[in-house]
């Protein structure tokens, strides 16, 4: 089912300012939200999803230009697409609120938190782990494969990451009696609501060590520096984003967040590039264009020799075809594009002078070398 479009959703118009946006959410969060007596979770989560677009400035001009497209259609994090740009991680889960208002979205977080928190009982995992690495310019091109080092969670190589010391069991946790959760009745503003909260003493695991790790001392995880070898593919570009899953932080008795990678490409000093093009310039004296001349040209693949005709113009465009950027999606390589700037002297002998002179004045209406 298409989506709706969240101006839409969230009863605003598109020229609405970031106050009306805050104001609109905040009126639907707490008439939804799931963990409150007659709550709409597909409604509040709708909402949601349109308030972290809309707040945005930058996601909004995105969504303004592109619709849903734009944005991913997903704006609680990276997508599933390895090359898709990337808007930030940190292995946050559910929907942070940020009103800006002095504590309000601690207000909802901590009324409405137990929807939030059951989901991650359900998906205990990780954090996610975001870092940037630089390419040269023919790395980008041709792909590479670096050692990449990082400093993170992993898990306990003592324990295995059961928090519990070798040789000793895991045991139902008292205090939840291993259901991982303590259920609350709460006065608030909006009447009395139910709220479920993570067990503190197992942290939703159910389940707490007889003797916890006396190297991790339960956490099941150490920071620990490791390093990765990175698979860079052909043809990736500047702000790509390459996603590697369950490498990023370990978490006991749960599954590994994953690894993003932005990508940085240093500038060439002779090339540049347009998606699976690459361009460059040569430049030749104006007796050479006018007469023709082999000339010499630089590629990622090496020199290569082509063949300027008399009489070419300055801007002149010549293509060497499979010579350019291989292509992510599809077969084959881009095309090289080769301008020709022809070179005008601004210093001239009197001879040289004498004789430009007179062609000038042969070559009529013609152009200077009569071409």
């Amino acid at each position: 089912m298409a989506k709706r479009d969240y101006y839409e959703v969230l009863g605003i118009a598109k020229g609405a300012s970031a106050d009306e946006i805050k104001k609109a959410f905040r009126k639907l969060a707490v008439k939804y939200h799931p963990d409150k007596q007659g709550g709409d979770e597909a409604k509040f989560k709708e909402a949601s999803e349109a308030y972290e677009v809309l707040k945005d400035g930058s996601k909004r001009q995105r969504y303004d230009q592109f619709g849903h497209a734009g944005v991913g259609g997903n704006s609680s994090g990276p997508s599933g697409n390895p090359f898709e740009g990337f808007g930030g991680a940190g292995g946050s889960q559910g929907f942070q609120f940020d009103f800006g208002d002095g504590g309000l979205g601690n207000m909802f977080g901590s009324f409405f938190g137990g929807q939030q928190r059951q989901q991650q009982q359900r998906e205990r995992r990780g954090n996610d782990v975001a870092t940037e690495i630089e390419l040269t310019f023919e790395e980008a091109v041709f792909g590479v494969e670096k050692p990449l080092t990082l400093t993170m969670e992993d898990m306990c190589t003592h324990c295995k990451g059961t928090t519990a010391e070798p040789g000793y069991d895991l045991k139902t946790c008292d205090t939840c009696k291993g259901s991982g959760q303590q259920m609350r009745v709460m006065n608030t503003l909006f009447g009395q609501i139910q709220q479920a909260v993570l067990c503190p003493t197992c942290e939703g695991r159910g389940k707490v060590p007889k003797k916890v790790c006396t190297v991790c001392r339960g956490k099941g995880t150490e920071r620990r520096r490791q390093t990765i070898k990175l698979k860079v593919p052909a043809g990736v570009d500047e702000g790509a984003t390459i996603r590697l899953t369950g490498r990023g932080e370990a978490i006991a008795q749960g599954e590994k967040g994953d690894l993003y990678i932005s990508i940085k490409v240093r500038p060439h000093k002779v090339f540049t590039r347009e998606n699976d093009l690459i361009l460059s310039e040569v430049h030749m004296p104006m007796v050479q264009a006018a007469l023709g001349a082999n000339v010499e040209v630089d590629t990622v693949d090496g020199p290569l020799t082509i063949e300027v005709p008399a009489g070419t113009q300055s801007g002149t465009d010549f293509k060497l075809s499979e010579h350019g950027v291989p292509r992510i999606r599809g077969s084959g390589r881009g095309d090289h594009i080769v301008t020709i700037r022809v070179d005008t002297p601004t210093k001239l002998t009197k001879k040289q002078k004498q004789i430009l002179e007179e062609l000038g004045a042969t070559s009529g209406k013609r152009g200077l070398f009569g071409l």
